[in-house]
């Protein structure tokens, strides 16, 4: 049967990829920034995933008002880069893992959930900065296959913090039912506090983006049991993306070894970080 490795949790904050794209990843603003992912890159040259499911929200590039699913499951064979109004950025198309995103999307509905399933679709910032991270940017194909799961964040109203943990459990299932010997990480993205717009446009909380590190890892189940009022409340209307993180992380054992963890504050009006979670 599959395996899962590992998860991430990390940022997709839009500016990481035009600073790659720029070639600012060196320079005294960002290098701090790249520095602290290259442990977690070392992890996943070592371990060599086969599939990384990436669980991300679309930014109204893909999706818009007109459709506005909860949960959905790509189960494409490709997906190309969103033009996110200045051009599809200088990487490869993502391959897809048809044939488990299937398995999924079937284990999902045995478990109570009802996904929308999507078979052509372009990705956003939302994958494409947490792939390029930890995978780096290839020159023809990416190493990994990709099943990407879009979350509604954005629009009123979103899930409940408990029913993405309760997704990654799900998830879990999938994998481990999965007749393959592939190797799975997680990656759960968003994040950490911003908020973009309102009366607290601008809005930081290091402090609590700093236990949200620490709890991800050792206190999920008091993380899945905040109300969405409260993610909002602490890390801005913006940072609630972090509820993503518990997909990944419910997807995982109950006792995970941190491998690394890293924290930048501000990029882009955002504290941005990442996790490294292996199985125990």
């Amino acid at each position: 049967m599959a395996q899962i490795i590992g998860g991430l949790g990390t940022s997709h904050v839009p500016s990481i990829g035009v600073a790659l794209d720029k070639g600012l990843d060196a320079t005294p603003e960002w290098k701090p920034f790249f520095d602290g992912y290259q442990p977690a890159r070392q992890w996943v040259e070592e371990q060599k995933p086969d599939v990384a499911v990436v669980v991300f929200n679309d930014h109204y590039n893909a999706l818009f008002l007109d459709r506005v699913p909860t949960f959905a499951v790509g189960c494409a064979g490709e997906y190309q880069p969103a033009d996110e109004g200045w051009g599809p950025r200088p990487i490869p198309p993502f391959q897809g893992a048809p044939d488990f995103a299937w398995h999924l999307v079937d284990t999902l509905v045995e478990n109570w959930f009802d996904p929308e399933v999507i078979q052509e679709i372009k990705v956003d910032h939302g994958l494409q900065v947490p792939m390029e991270l930890f995978w780096g940017r290839p020159e023809d194909a990416w190493p990994v296959r990709v099943v990407p799961i879009f979350v509604n964040v954005l629009q009123y109203p979103v899930p409940l913090p408990s029913r993405l943990y309760h997704l990654g459990k799900t998830l879990r299932t999938a994998i481990e039912s999965y007749e393959s010997d592939e190797r799975f990480v997680v990656l759960g993205t968003g994040g950490l506090s911003h908020q973009l717009q309102g009366a607290r446009a601008g809005f930081l909380n290091p402090d609590a983006d700093r236990q949200f590190l620490e709890d991800i890892a050792t206190r999920p189940d008091e993380l899945a049991q905040w109300s969405r009022e409260k993610y909002v409340e602490t890390f801005g209307a913006e940072g609630a993306e972090l509820i993503m993180w518990l997909v990944m992380r419910g997807a995982l054992s109950p006792e995970v070894l941190v491998r690394h963890q890293h924290y930048f504050v501000p990029a882009s009006m955002t504290g941005a970080g990442m996790i490294l979670l292996e199985e125990a």
